[in-house]
């Protein structure tokens, strides 16, 4: 059994706060999962990190099984937690159900991640008790980013913190395992983190949460323009550009390949 499983994470609040990241595929979940994070989430974020498209919104559910399924196969540790992408669970409760189902049985996934508070706690419940490991994701959720009009902090007026208070708590009640707050301001994070049983995963959302989400790209230095709550662990991005024109400049000097290659 893997070391971190639903369980596990769960067991983890107010134990040990919990650094989790973004991977889309084998090769840097394999060198993540040796790293020790816990939680590898096939986000849809790899609509704007991977496949080149503008937001998340475009991200298909068979890009997403592909994904998913590179990394299980290179995870032994981590939980991997496939992220529904628009549109795959907003379809009706049988296609959800059956999107989510594959994301475990073809792609191999441990869990399910998907967006939406008390309007969608009865499809979390139906997988939950339907054996299906659900981690919400409430405050500004990306694949409402047309209704909000960008990427805005959400819950900075006392009725839409109550709101996400409500929409946090109707998840948990509905049977999620943990739950993504996302641009929220830390006073709120902190008083649901302090409410609920389950754990809070925080992106842009303070200190105080369970534990914390960055993208993969962000942290790794990749991607070099970074939303203010992403701290750079490396610069990748300049590391990287630099071996390409290096391999460029050898081959056009004939300096590679040489004899030892």
């Amino acid at each position: 059994m893997k070391k971190w499983n639903v369980a596990a994470i769960r067991a983890a609040k107010g134990v040990r706060k919990l650094g989790c990241t973004t991977a889309y595929d084998a090769c840097f979940a394999r060198l993540a999962d040796e790293a020790g994070v816990p939680i590898l989430l096939v986000g849809d974020s790899i609509g704007n990190n991977v496949l080149g498209y503008a937001n998340t919104l475009p991200v298909k559910m068979e890009e997403t099984l592909s994904a998913v399924a590179a990394v299980s196969r290179a995870v032994k540790d981590a939980l991997v937690v496939a992220d529904m992408p628009f549109g795959s669970y907003q379809c009706g409760e049988d296609k959800a159900m059956e999107n989510a189902v594959r994301c475990l049985k073809e792609a191999g996934a441990d869990a399910i991640k998907l967006e939406g508070g008390e309007e969608y706690a009865y499809l979390v419940k139906r997988m939950t008790v339907s054996g299906i490991p659900v981690l919400g994701h409430v405050g500004m959720m990306p694949q409402s980013v047309n209704a909000y009009g960008g990427f805005k902090q959400q819950g900075k007026t006392r009725e839409t913190a109550e709101k996400i208070m409500r929409d946090a708590r109707a998840i948990e009640l509905a049977g999620a395992f943990a739950i993504t707050l996302e641009c929220v301001p830390s006073e709120l994070a902190a008083h649901i983190t302090a409410s609920l049983t389950i754990p809070t995963i925080g992106v842009g959302a303070g200190p105080v949460c369970d534990a914390q989400w960055l993208v993969m790209h962000d942290l790794l230095g990749l991607n070099e323009c970074v939303p203010k709550f992403v701290k750079k662990y490396e610069t990748l991005a300049s590391t990287v550009r630099k071996a390409f024109e290096t391999y460029v400049s050898d081959v056009e000097n004939s300096v590679f390949p040489a004899k030892t290659n």
